[in-house]
């Protein structure tokens, strides 16, 4: 059965939308009737195309809070022993957005089909990452699913409180940004030339300040377009010369030199490595195949290149600590935990533990920098605009004395 969208009439002949499950459009259509809808438009919701490998991959995209919602959903009815069909219709009849329904319907049908859970997730790369589909398919494997799905649920919410923070971190000093150069420049293209316009009909020499103010002002009042325009031309050409991998990763190795910026980088996605490859060891998947699906969660593709070649050390029998070390990218509290878990047998939970100490820094770091950059900002639009008042005062102030 699969999942299918309709456009449809009721008694009244109101227009009403809506997502159904069925073996085919006539048997949805059929559905339709029996619930006194006319049915004006029935087709296949799965938005897919031919990967040339037999499966098929669906475009469906979510948000993050969403996929957290869906995956806590998923540990809680199946921990509660329902049959996994079950599971999913009542997922898929909890959702209130119709491509969130539909993607739970589209999992089941291809449950129903005889497809394990994971192979079913594994049509959705754009929702569960391979590291759902590995863990997911451990658990299958393991009998003890419920397990898995609970430490999903947590690792998902985990990230979307993390993206949380750190986007409302940076709330305040975007809107300060945007409030300096939304003042600033409207003093400079409206304000300004009104108040130096009689200045014009002196002779006598303005003072440097009031020279430099006037000569910005006309070049904002001229050519702010061609200042818009410039920095849509930086953002795009830096969007461009990014694409190139080799590019980029020349770009990622400068951002882990520059200081300051590398430690929150490390910082940042070494949490996210740690937590990953702890989440997945736990639940049964190898080493080294845990190393390899924790690497592609890296964003700084330098990093990413070390975690694999860590990887190459491991499966050649060395210890995850000694490749961590010889990588020489990774936070060295990190390398001596992995080492202590190593040696302890509880490597997944030093990992965890790990993960957790990177965040907590990583936190510390950015709220210490917000407290520093707050304040400096404002003194630095003050210091500006009180610049600017100066430079229109200053040859008032020597016309007064010239006149007394």
């Amino acid at each position: 059965m699969g999942a299918y969208s309709y456009r449809a009439l009721d008694e009244k002949g109101k227009q009403v939308k809506g997502i159904l499950e069925g073996d085919s459009e006539r048997h949805v259509r059929s559905q339709l009737r029996q619930k006194q809808l006319k049915p004006i438009e029935v087709g296949s919701s799965s938005e897919k195309h031919d990967t040339g490998a037999g499966r098929s991959l669906y475009k469906t995209r979510i948000k993050q809070s969403e996929l957290s919602l869906i995956m806590r959903q998923l540990a809680t009815l199946i921990n509660s022993n329902m049959p996994l069909d079950e599971v999913l219709t009542a997922t898929a009849q909890q959702a209130r957005k119709p491509r969130i329904k539909t993607l739970m319907l589209q999992v089941r049908s291809r449950v129903v089909e005889g497809h394990s859970l994971a192979y079913a997730l594994g049509d959705f790369p754009l929702v569960f990452s391979e590291m759902y589909c590995s863990m997911v398919k451990a658990g299958e494997h393991a009998g003890f699913l419920g397990r898995v799905m609970e430490s999903l649920a947590e690792y998902t919410e985990d990230r979307q409180h993390t993206q949380q923070d750190l986007s409302g971190a940076m709330i305040y000093p975007i809107i300060l940004v945007v409030l300096a150069v939304t003042v600033i420049g409207l003093l400079m293209t409206f304000v300004v030339p009104e108040l130096v316009g009689m200045f014009a009909h002196s002779k006598a020499e303005l003072p440097l300040p009031t020279r430099i103010v006037i000569v910005l002002s006309d070049f904002f009042s001229a050519y702010w377009w061609l200042m818009i325009a410039g920095l849509v031309a930086a953002g795009l050409s830096a969007q461009y010369f990014l694409k190139d991998p080799g590019r980029r990763r020349q770009w990622h190795r400068l951002l882990l030199k520059l200081p300051f910026i590398s430690g929150m980088i490390a910082s940042m996605d070494s949490a996210r490595f740690a937590s990953t490859l702890s989440i997945l060891v736990s639940s049964g998947v190898p080493l080294l195949e845990g190393l390899r699906i924790a690497g592609q969660v890296l964003n700084n593709l330098e990093l990413r290149a070390a975690s694999k070649a860590v990887a190459n050390i491991v499966q050649e029998g060395g210890s995850l600590s000694r490749a961590l070390e010889q990588a020489k990218v990774f936070p060295p509290m990190m390398v001596h935990m992995v080492a202590s878990g190593e040696a302890s047998g509880e490597l997944e939970h030093m990992l965890a533990r790990s993960a957790l100490n990177q965040e907590r820094e990583l936190k510390m770091v950015l709220g210490n920098l917000m407290q520093i950059l707050e304040p400096v900002m404002i003194v630095v639009m003050a210091v500006i605009v009180c610049f600017i008042v100066f430079a229109i005062l200053l040859p008032i102030i020597e016309m007064n004395n010239l006149v007394v």
